[in-house]
């Protein structure tokens, strides 16, 4: 046993549930968690609490001498630059790792200028620095929140098959159901303040779900009758009310509380949208490119069609988001033209939350958009609006500050939708939500009645909605796949098929026992060195670049430069290999 944690409270007074509610949790060594729940059920929380044992109500037992690392969804730093924030971690630790691996994990992050200065990242870059932080210390239990955020599908695939190489336990809160089918061998849902444990992958969490809800069904079949008989009791009239029993009445209030969680769980998007006309939407020729040197993408074009579910891939910083502000106006591309019809209306479920004063509140900020909603069934209040939501009265009058990174999220997608938009456009919609909100988002999108423009690294999302993938390739054009992620692995797989086809086929070896010859010795020996120079390199090519100002000097440099990250990345698959067979052959050897 690793950890172990029993009686553990905690409670915010916010007049609901307690987030943790006399639980117990334990941790087996090399075990990987996948911890989900609805947005503001307490996921940071709890990890938090299991990070920092002095903080809990309750008793967390830890093997002794175990280290954890927490990835918090807000990090901080205490360095300046990427290289200087991994090398100030690593040489705390007792065996300290190698440079080589330092790079890899950062290049595999996308993180590829080690000088990098901290304060100008990005937010996402950030996230994917605390990330790299995580996976580089040597800790024995992994505390992960929301590590897919941010990250492009081979990142994300790489970070599946690194965490289940690790000896490390993890528990991860992600809702990305591909990532916790891959990567989690036991399911934690938090509901309620209450904790369930379902072992084995997420399809079996599932199955058990299902046979929950239908014993769940029965018993509050149960509770409806007893409410129903209880509900006349109490209405028996106010001199009847004095001699009541207290218990009596303590009961009724209680299968009342039940009755209104059972109402609640589900999520109402119930949404009016304006009607989309014959002329909808069309973009020709479109190029763009922050300078005239560095294009990110050209010539894309394409027609819209009622019903279409458009997606984006492909990986960080190839100009995805780029697109979906150019289609809302806030830049203006190099070439080409967009057409909007005359009936188009958008709205466009941004990455990053619209910036709002911190200390107003939930149900003040949505009256600043409207005080009553339009919904297919016809106007409701916002407050009563709020209510489907999951922002009961106790929820609407808090400040925006106090709300979980989930429950902004949702809150966002309220202001949206509620605008009825009939094209949509959605970057990184499953960044922060709920599985279940994240499920009725789909089933809504099912029924929009519109056209969908949406960026998503979520592979489940893209196979659920998705009508149509654009990939942007590496020459700066847009590859054009019928159906969702799915269907695009099918493809390439097919054509990567055939491409081994074409070549003349090898006579088959027999299997030999493992070599470590004295050239791939020294070839792993001297990857550091090289890796040393193309960094050396690099940086001075850095300091060239801010004195340079000819046009043709700067691509020249910059070419360079982009050679040799490539060559740093053939050189840091090459050294993996080389490790990897090194290690296959002391283990062979080690048990002759």
């Amino acid at each position: 046993m690793l950890l172990s944690a029993s009686h553990l409270h905690l409670d915010y007074g916010t007049g609901r549930f307690p987030v943790l509610d006399d639980e117990s949790l334990d941790v087996e060594v090399s075990e990987k968690i996948g911890l989900v729940g609805q947005n503001g059920a307490g996921k940071s929380s709890l990890l938090s609490l299991l990070a920092d044992p002095d903080s809990a109500s309750g008793e967390i037992i830890r093997k002794k001498g175990m280290k954890v690392h927490l990835l918090p969804q807000n990090p901080s730093f205490k360095t300046d630059t990427v290289w200087e924030e991994i090398q100030a971690q690593n040489q705390t630790l007792t065996e300290p790792r190698d440079d080589y691996e330092l790079r890899s994990i950062l290049t595999r992050l996308g993180l590829n200028d080690f000088n990098q200065n901290i304060r100008e990242m990005s937010g996402g870059q950030a996230r994917r620095l605390s990330l790299a932080l995580a996976l580089a210390d040597r800790a024995d239990l992994l505390l992960l929140d929301e590590p897919t955020n941010h990250l492009d599908l081979g990142m994300i695939e790489w970070l599946e098959k690194w965490l289940a190489k690790s000896k490390a336990s993890v528990i991860t809160v992600t809702h990305d159901r591909r990532f916790l089918e891959k990567a989690c061998t036991r399911i934690l849902e938090l509901e309620n303040g209450k904790l369930y444990s379902h072992p084995g992958s997420y399809e079996a969490y599932l199955e058990a779900c299902v046979l929950r809800d239908e014993q769940e069904k029965a018993a509050a079949q149960k509770r409806e009758n007893l409410y129903r008989h209880e509900l006349e009791w109490v209405r028996a009239g106010v001199q009847a009310r004095g001699t009541k029993q207290k218990s009596r009445l303590d009961r009724f209030e209680q299968l009342r509380a039940q009755r209104t969680v059972l109402q609640n769980r589900q999520l109402d998007l119930d949404f009016a949208s304006e009607r989309l006309g014959k002329k909808t939407l069309e973009w020709k020729n479109i190029a763009f490119g922050y300078t005239p040197e560095r294009i990110l993408f050209h010539d894309f074009s394409y027609a819209c069609k009622k019903g279409d579910r458009l997606a984006l891939v492909g990986p960080n910083g190839c100009g995805k988001s780029t697109f979906l502000n150019l289609l809302h106006g806030d830049l203006k591309p190099l070439e080409g033209a967009f057409e909007f019809g005359s009936t188009v209306r958008l709205g466009y479920f941004r990455q990053m939350s619209d910036p709002a004063d911190e200390n107003v509140r939930v149900i003040d900020y949505i009256r600043k958009y409207a005080n009553e909603i339009q919904t297919a069934e016809g106007s409701v209040s916002a407050s009563a609006f709020l209510e489907r939501f999951f922002f009961d009265s106790s929820r609407q009058y808090l400040p925006l500050g106090r709300l979980s990174g989930g429950e902004r999220r949702r809150l966002e997608l309220v202001r949206v939708l509620m605008s009825a938009p009939n094209v949509l456009l959605m970057d990184e919609p499953g960044n922060d939500l709920d599985i279940e909100t994240l499920e009725v988002l789909e089933d809504y999108l099912d029924q929009f009645p519109g056209i969908v423009i949406f960026v998503s690294h979520d592979r489940f999302f893209l196979d659920r909605v998705a009508t149509d993938l654009f990939e942007l390739q590496e020459n700066g054009t847009f590859r054009r796949y019928t159906g969702g992620y799915s269907d695009l692995l099918a493809i390439k797989e097919d054509e990567q098929a055939v491409r081994m086809e074409m070549r003349e086929e090898k006579p088959v070896q027999k299997e030999k026992k493992p070599s470590f010859s004295s050239k791939e010795k020294r070839e792993l020996e001297e990857i550091p060195g090289r890796l040393e120079k193309n960094e050396a390199r690099k940086a001075e090519i850095d300091d060239l670049l801010i004195s340079v100002t000819d046009y043709q000097e700067v691509a020249k440099l910059s070419d360079e430069r982009e050679a040799l990250v490539k060559e740093s990345e053939a050189l840091e698959e090459r050294w993996m290999e080389l490790e990897e067979k090194r290690e296959q052959v002391a283990q062979f050897f080690s048990k002759k």
